[in-house]
């Protein structure tokens, strides 16, 4: 019995696409989210991959898809989508989705491109894929000015005025340090960030609140996490996991860092030195 993934977000579609398929003779596991599709293909074992495009957001399949070329090669993946724009097109063929299907679909029409898709399989070139750490290495830039771009739209951060340079002047040694860990064997202890107690310092100079230093850390994490999202078609899926959670823990570790600099800063720390 062929066993089928289905993720779609609209209840009342999922249903009756999993009952019509049921009934065609499929075994299918139907899913609700992306989070909930990315664990399925994880931990089981599918013939075919029917996604919903938006999942609610624009794209959301194409993750599903790409999660399922790089875990499960063999696995025919089709993608339904109610938006015949180009760019969902090109998207799909960047990321070996068999078919896209345009809703709204007959169930026969369906259960003919599974069948057809299962009973001539077509062999995928295994995809190629880059670490974490090449990923952010690679896409520094774009990280940074995702930053930025967040910052722009925080009142509390933009209260104290600053230059591009002063503002983001910090964050290539950060990550500089986080790819670093990255690499860093797992039973090798990483060391503490020298550039994050500098950038407390500095931060706490330009007169930057300690709730301010918190928020860009946050802002930081959720950059970082983004370039890993616009890279989910090329990113090493079996070992990403472990990396997210080097990640949140080496940003958190930095935040630390910096606020243990900042709290050593206070106003005539520098007289009482000398």
């Amino acid at each position: 019995m062929p066993r089928i993934l289905l993720a779609e977000d609209d209840d009342a579609v999922r249903d009756m696409l999993k009952a019509a398929l049921e009934r065609d003779g499929f075994e299918v596991v139907a899913v609700a989210n992306v989070c909930d599709a990315l664990r399925s293909i994880a931990t089981e074992n599918f013939d075919a991959l029917l996604s919903d495009l938006h999942m609610p957001n624009a794209g959301d399949g194409f993750t599903v898809v790409s999660a399922m070329r790089h875990t499960h090669p063999q696995a025919a993946t089709l993608v339904l989508s109610g938006y015949p724009a180009i760019d969902e097109a090109l998207s799909a063929i960047r990321v070996q989705a068999d078919e896209v299907l345009m809703k709204p679909i007959q169930i026969a029409t369906l259960r003919e491109a599974i069948r057809k898709k299962l009973a001539n399989p077509v062999a995928s070139r295994p995809l190629p894929t880059r670490s974490v750490a090449s990923i952010l290495e690679h896409d520094l830039d774009a990280t940074i000015q995702d930053w930025m771009a967040l910052v722009n739209h925080d009142e509390e951060l933009n209260c104290i005025p600053l230059s591009f340079e002063d503002r983001t002047g910090h964050l290539p040694n950060l990550i500089a340090d986080l790819i670093q860990r990255l690499r860093l064997p797992q039973t090798e202890r990483a060391a503490s960030s020298i550039p994050a107690r500098q950038h407390g310092e500095l931060r706490r100079q330009q007169g930057y609140t300690a709730s301010m230093v918190v928020e860009e850390s946050r802002i930081l994490q959720v950059s970082i996490f983004k370039t890993l999202q616009n890279n989910l078609d090329r990113v090493d899926f079996s070992k990403v996991l472990a990396d997210v959670i080097t990640i949140a823990d080496e940003v958190d570790s930095q935040l630390k860092q910096a606020m243990l600099s900042y709290n050593t800063q206070g106003p005539g720390s520098a007289g009482l030195a000398a």
